[in-house]
């Protein structure tokens, strides 16, 4: 490595390392979305399953709290330090496919600026694992093609594996991966190899515990994702949403290097044919499928994750790589010069509004339903009022409100769900006593069901506010419930079972 690029390599670790810390103390400061709260739950009782997702991001909290224990900063900690193995792989992935150092040092750095990248590690859900094992799996594959040694389908099929662990989107690397084999004619020996097959042996190893879990619970989870797939009406106007939600994730600067990248290579305008398959493959399988699901039902911006990988390294090659013509080459450059700092500042900016909403002058914006400013200051006021009436246990009315509670509230206080039970059968749920006596039940004023039919006594004791700034967020009712005429537990069977 001569000297230049060894001061590549240096800038684009201090920049990945930079930006990994900026995460850290966003997520010091960012109270947690009501996603992660029941996330932090769920990693308080391991198994192979839970009814949303695989376990992946379970794990990955409860090693974070492990270390920094159970703060914000601890459940987020492990996610976002995976960003650093993440740019590990995406570097190496690039230089192998495309052969040079300027083209992976682009490709780490425009995925880290990507708000996907950003937002998607600081906020911990299952796509923070998903994007972390794709980026694996596309450095696997690139060392199938560059050694064409059968060993690394072992390796493929351990990302696979580990993606598979982390969301069931991750399927469709499998078809993915065919379709490269079968486009490429120096690669399709492999098709007939047992290698081949062997990863899909480890790949399906990995991912076994998740198939046990729903065995054991009426396919449930795999019911409830893959139920998403029923088309039961044509509403295409969810097609429009795909293109700026992804422009904003992206971030606008690094979209446009990569959809230029795309063309690119569809032109056959860099790299050679395998590598180019490789990247459009691992791109355009899974946004096929999203485009015709968006037939019929909003896909949120975040499942995109797993084609991130594929898609940085399309902007570098069209930053470094391709030809262009004068006016496309100006704003490729344009986009070279700004996307990181233009990234970074998009990320310093969400951060800012969703802790204080100053930059919508303190109205309501996207963030402010999910990210739980103000539920500090609201917990406590619900454990005074709970403390005072004397309850042994508080309900909510659905899981977002029930995490945050159990977040928030006082270590030990017993916490539960009133409904969808089935969102929390790996946990031990409260004791008989605890049921037996007073209750205090948290739902938004005016929403939630009636609780007068179930109990002998049912009494509203105040009303508290989440606020963020002069913005009042949300209006909650407490109300102490007395008597149980019965179950306390609405144990219906969830909607995929019914």
């Amino acid at each position: 490595m001569n000297p230049n690029e060894a001061r590549l390599v240096l800038n684009t670790v201090l920049t990945v390392c930079a930006l990994v810390v900026l995460r850290l103390a966003a997520a010091a400061w960012t109270p947690l979305t009501f996603d992660e709260a029941y996330y932090w739950m769920w990693s308080k009782a391991l198994a192979g399953g839970y009814y949303d997702h695989p376990p992946m991001v379970a794990l990955v909290i409860r090693l974070g709290t492990m270390i920094a224990g159970d703060t914000q900063f601890g459940v987020r900690l492990v996610s976002i330090l995976l960003g650093l193995p993440m740019s590990w792989a995406v570097y190496q992935a690039a230089a192998i496919l495309f052969g040079g150092q300027k083209v992976a040092a682009s490709a780490t750095i425009l995925l880290n600026v990507t708000l996907m990248a950003a937002v998607g590690t600081l906020i911990v859900t299952p796509d923070a694992p998903v994007l972390v094992a794709a980026s694996f799996l596309l450095f696997a594959l690139a060392k199938v093609l560059e050694s064409g040694r059968g060993a690394w389908w072992l390796a493929v099929g351990a990302s696979a594996g580990a993606a598979l662990l982390s969301k069931y989107t991750a399927l469709f690397f499998g078809p993915a991966i065919l379709i490269w084999l079968a486009m490429v004619p120096k690669l399709r020996h492999w098709l007939i190899s047992p290698w081949l097959y062997l990863g899909g042996l480890v790949a399906l190893g990995m991912f076994a515990p998740v198939i046990r879990w729903n065995a054991a619970h009426h396919w449930v989870s795999f019911i409830k994702q893959m139920g998403r797939a029923r088309i039961e009406d044509f509403r295409p106007v969810f097609v429009a949403e795909l293109i700026p939600t992804q422009i904003a994730f992206a971030t606008p600067l690094v979209f446009v290097l990569g959809a230029m990248g795309l063309y690119a290579l569809s032109r056959r305008r860099a790299g050679a044919m395998a590598a180019r398959v490789l990247v459009n493959t691992m791109f355009w399988t899974i946004v096929a499928y999203f485009a015709w699901h968006a037939l019929h039902a909003r896909v949120e911006a975040n499942w995109f994750a797993p084609v991130y990988p594929a898609f940085a390294v399309a902007a570098a090659v069209a930053a470094i790589q391709v030809q262009w013509a004068p006016r496309e080459q100006r704003t490729v450059d344009f986009c070279r010069r700004w996307a990181a700092p233009g990234g970074v500042l998009l990320f310093v900016l969400l951060i800012v509004q969703a802790n204080t909403g100053v930059l919508s002058g303190y109205r309501r914006d996207a963030t402010v339903r999910s990210v739980g400013v103000g539920w500090r200051e609201l917990a406590a006021e619900i454990e005074a009022v709970r403390a005072r009436v004397g309850a042994a246990c508080v309900l909510a009315p659905d899981y977002g409100t029930t995490g945050w509670l159990a977040f928030y509230l006082p270590e030990g206080t017993c916490v539960a769900q009133q409904g969808q039970r089935v969102r929390w059968v790996n946990m031990p749920e409260p004791r008989p006593e605890q049921l037996a006596g007073k209750l205090l039940y948290v739902h938004e004023a005016g929403q939630g069901p009636s609780m007068r039919g179930m109990f002998a006594r049912t009494e509203q004791v105040a009303e508290v506010k989440r606020v963020r700034g002069p913005l009042t967020v949300e209006t909650y009712a407490l109300d102490v419930l007395e008597g149980p005429k019965g179950e306390v537990f609405d144990r219906s069977p969830p909607p995929e079972l019914q």
